[in-house]
């Protein structure tokens, strides 16, 4: 039991990383990234 409950906490994790990386990519539309760090 306590491997399929590992398994179901990785999955989510990485869907739930997956969702940030979406939101910071812009989904290959620039007007919808969050901005980054910016060089100065």
């Amino acid at each position: 039991m306590d491997s399929t409950h590992d398994f179901v906490e990785r999955i989510h994790d990485k869907q739930r990383k997956d969702r940030q990386n979406r939101k910071r990519q812009g989904r290959n539309d620039p007007s919808n990234k969050l901005p980054g760090k910016n060089k100065k």
